[in-house]
């Protein structure tokens, strides 16, 4: 065990990256190093996931192994959002872990290693002080998390969305949006580091800058961002809300070729009588008439949305309007969750009736049902172009993402031929299946993008 070291686990989503990725700079900054071998560091930190139950449990199961491995004199820190929902509970199912810190002043990691390493604590030192938000004290640290050539760039973090399923509240608090100014200072810094693909990412991008009394911030921030960082390749949008896609930022994204043709938007489920028990927007006309505009302004858009299955009181008949729904509006991307019963939220009242085996059963219907739409999308490629951002290379294969994959949960594109990785290149398309693509180097071709 070397001095002034750390090793840092970050589960979860790219937002905890992002978060995880601004302690390690704390970290640095104050002086520790960062190490790959858990042996070798002084403090261990996991910034941990809360939000579903199988999250929870994934969690649990790296801190019991962390604290069983932990030797003497190591210190190991609990962070995120399992410890803001649950608070003291971590550590009585957790023997060993020595420090808590929630995930609304993750800010203040430093401050609270400085309280360990003062004296032995024979118990867990607790640092959740009872603040209704996220912080904004940031420190001047870059709020993203870098991948090769992209970037997950948050612009605000918490939800002040209504969702009866959703523990985000509980755990975040209210929205809070970043300055825009402080965005694009982050946007121009990770441009100077070679990023070439910014990924937007908050609970809700579509609500930013409302706490900061703007109307339809996300357009301001998109075109602000055109400018801040033009020679930016690509910026992809994730997490909207349905209802909130304005004709502006129809607009803004078909104006500024930057700006990818893709957008993430949940909808968690089509059956108004489910939406208005998730306390979701259950307008679906709304829901056709947005898709076909966007279709029809931004040819070629590529749309990924969310559904859970087995919400409570999901009937066959409302759970066959889902998948008549999935089969007509053939989205490009779809994510599938079973419902996960969550103690506090809204929901919780409805308790779980529906059989795991039937969430299960509904599942894999709607994957199957789905993988069959991407594969016949997927092969109206087949002999076109598409630019792809190179991110590997194996066995005689570029492996990369085309405008239609969004990092880590999208599809890849395998290219016969080397290409530097981090460049974006054309590929000719010759092969497809329900989530990936497979081509040909070839800078003759006609790219869609």
């Amino acid at each position: 065990m070397r001095a002034n070291t750390f090793h840092l686990i970050s589960l979860g989503c790219a937002k905890n990256a992002v978060d995880s990725d601004s302690m390690a700079q704390l970290l640095r900054q104050g002086g520790y190093h960062p190490v790959n071998d858990i042996r070798e560091a002084s403090v261990l930190i996991v910034n941990t996931c809360g939000f579903i139950e199988p999250a929870c449990r994934e969690s649990f199961s790296v801190l019991h192994e962390l604290a069983r491995q932990k030797n003497d004199g190591q210190i190991l820190v609990v962070a995120g959002c399992l410890t803001q929902r649950y608070g003291a509970d971590v550590a009585r199912h957790v023997p060993g872990i020595d420090g808590i810190l929630g995930t609304r002043r993750w800010m203040d990691i430093l401050q609270v290693l400085g309280q360990l390493r003062k004296a032995p604590h024979p118990q867990p030192f607790y640092h959740l002080p009872d603040v209704p938000t996220v912080g904004l004290d940031e420190a001047d640290i870059l709020r993203a998390s870098v991948a090769g050539a992209s970037a997950y760039l948050k612009i605000a973090d918490g939800c002040r969305r209504p969702c009866a399923f959703c523990a985000i509240p509980l755990i975040k608090g209210p929205a809070v949006s970043r300055p825009m100014e402080a965005i694009l200072n982050d946007a121009r810094r990770l441009r100077e580091m070679g990023v070439r693909e910014l990924v937007l990412i908050a609970q809700d991008t579509t609500d930013y800058g409302h706490d900061l009394g703007m109307k339809d911030g996300l357009p301001a921030l998109l075109e602000g961002l055109t400018t801040a960082v033009p020679d930016m390749d690509w910026i992809r949008v994730m997490y909207a809300y349905p209802g909130c896609i304005t004709d502006r930022l129809i607009e803004v994204m078909a104006t500024h070729p930057q700006i990818l043709p893709y957008l993430d938007m949940p909808l968690q489920h089509v059956h108004p009588d489910v939406l208005r028990r998730m306390q979701r927007p259950a307008n679906i006309d709304w829901v056709n008439r947005t898709l076909s505009k966007m279709r029809t302004v931004l040819p070629g858009i590529a749309i990924r949305t969310t559904f859970i299955v087995g919400y409570p009181g999901e009937s066959e008949a409302e759970f066959q309007a889902l998948l008549d729904f999935v089969e007509e509006m053939r989205f490009d991307r779809v994510g599938v969750f079973q419902f996960s019963f969550e103690p506090g939220t809204a929901s919780e009242p409805l308790g779980d009736p529906i059989p795991t085996e039937r969430k299960e059963e509904r599942y894999q219907r709607l994957m199957t049902l789905q993988q069959n739409v991407s594969l016949q999308t997927n092969q109206s490629f087949i002999g076109k172009g598409l630019e792809v951002l190179i991110e590997g290379y194996d066995k005689g294969l570029s492996v990369g993402r085309s405008y239609r994959d969004a990092p880590e949960i999208d599809g890849l594109v395998f290219a016969e031929g080397r290409a530097e990785v981090g460049i974006i290149v054309p590929v000719h398309i010759t092969g497809a299946m329900p989530y990936d693509l497979t081509g040909i180097l070839d800078s003759r071709a006609n790219v869609t993008h």
